[in-house]
């Protein structure tokens, strides 16, 4: 039987990924490096802090659109939760707004997943070590891009207008007026220099501001 060369210490990897292909890909890959173990994954956001509670990983490698809450919140909730674990962002959706929000919620690092897993593999360690990683090009793009014009409220009511949400829907999951919700979503689309508020939405989540 094989032996294992692992370090004594190796860096525990908390990997949270909504394709179940990718998932097993990464994990796998991860898993070749002498120095790092995946020890959790999972496919829902709302299943990272529990996983993290439970595991205790040294870092926490998520995607950012995930079923039931987004990587970009639940490594907001891991700040409070797990405060000793770092956050990697790793998603397809490299946009500025991503970057901006992923680094409010205190990640330390936000790559694309293009890259290869040696990049990958770097980026954990140096997380771990206290720096910080971002995709060099997307750093650049989110400076000239500057920060998202829309308030929390205009966010939440162009959330709540996806699948053809009326106002009266919006209003009633938001626990607003249906007045308050049109002024939300006039003052959104006004700043997203769109027609409506479905190129609102549209608009908003290309700058990954949603």
């Amino acid at each position: 039987m094989p032996q294992d060369h692992r370090p004594a210490k190796s860096v525990r990897v908390l990997l949270a990924e909504d394709q179940g292909m990718m998932r097993g890909a990464l994990a796998l890959l991860l898993g070749l490096e002498p120095d790092i173990e995946v020890v959790a994954q999972v496919a829902r956001g709302d299943a990272i802090v529990d996983a993290a509670l439970t595991s205790r990983p040294d870092v926490a490698l998520l995607d950012i659109e995930l079923p039931g809450r987004s990587g970009l919140d639940a490594a907001a909730d891991l700040q409070d939760e797990v405060p000793d674990c770092r956050v990697l962002i790793l998603t397809t959706f490299g946009r500025p707004g991503y970057l901006r929000r992923a680094m409010e919620a205190g990640a330390a690092g936000f790559l694309v997943k293009d890259g290869p897993v040696e990049e990958l593999a770097g980026a954990i360690r140096k997380v771990l070590t206290g720096e910080t990683v971002i995709d060099p090009a997307l750093a650049a793009a989110a400076l000239s891009a500057g920060p998202s014009p829309l308030t929390a409220r205009e966010r939440d009511a162009l959330n709540a207008s996806v699948d053809g949400a009326t106002v009266s829907d919006i209003a009633g999951t938001l626990h607003l007026s249906e007045s308050t919700v049109r002024n939300y979503l006039s003052s959104a689309i006004g700043k997203t220099g769109t027609r409506n508020r479905m190129e609102a939405v549209r608009a908003a989540r290309q700058q990954g501001w949603l």
